[in-house]
């Protein structure tokens, strides 16, 4: 019998490669199981370094990526944000605004993440930028009906010290709560029992994946 309700925790950076390759998955849980998604941001990329020094080793797991997944990297991706001359590689401006539209809408949270996504990977945009990243965030807000001005969001994400303590509260409890390993991983909680997920139920669609949770409860 299936639990009177249960809670999936998906534990996550928004500059991961491999959290990318779980997006198509993450988009039918977000769609089927919504209500239960809880998105927990670990941080992992939220330490300022120059892009140039994790360049190489970035593309060659995106590589790996597209043969196991078919997820696109672009050259656009590669030559604007790879290879941009003193660019920063620094997840802190996503992650922030990820907390600014939960505190509207938790829904907003999966969308901010494939639409930032999306614009890196395929788009070519540094979404390490705070400019870039309010722009993306004002415009998924608008989507679903939240003004949110892309210039006071970029003033927000820079200075502002309680959305700062948040998005730092959010990340310690994420990475108090993920399973050993690293990212992504989801965790499905249900009636007192913890059932991680990972690997390839993450990286072949929504169907396996949705099919593996149907499983477990």
């Amino acid at each position: 019998m299936a639990p009177h309700s249960f809670e999936l925790q998906y534990f996550f950076d928004p500059l991961c490669g491999w959290c990318y390759a779980s997006a198509p998955a993450l988009a039918g849980l977000a769609e089927r199981h919504g209500a239960a998604l809880r998105m927990m941001p670990v941080g992992l990329f939220m330490q300022p370094r120059p892009v140039a020094a994790i360049a190489e080793h970035a593309w060659h797991n995106d590589q790996r990526i597209v043969a196991l997944t078919g997820q696109r990297f672009t050259e656009a991706y590669r030559s604007r944000v790879l290879l941009a001359a003193d660019g920063v590689f620094d997840s802190t401006p996503l992650t922030r605004a990820l907390v600014a539209l939960g505190a509207l809408d938790t829904a907003l949270e999966p969308q901010l993440l494939h639409v930032a996504q999306l614009a890196r990977y395929v788009d070519g945009m540094d979404t390490c930028t705070v400019d870039a990243v309010s722009r993306i965030a004002a415009d998924v807000a608008a989507s679903a009906g939240h003004g949110l001005d892309a210039d006071e969001l970029a003033a927000r994400l820079r200075d502002d010290r309680v959305l700062a303590e948040n998005t730092a509260r959010r990340v310690a409890a994420a990475r108090q709560a993920m399973p050993a390993g690293g990212v992504p991983q989801l965790l499905l909680r249900a009636d007192g029992v913890n059932q991680v997920i990972a690997g390839q139920d993450l990286y072949t669609g929504p169907q396996r994946l949705l099919a593996r949770i149907a499983s477990l409860l």
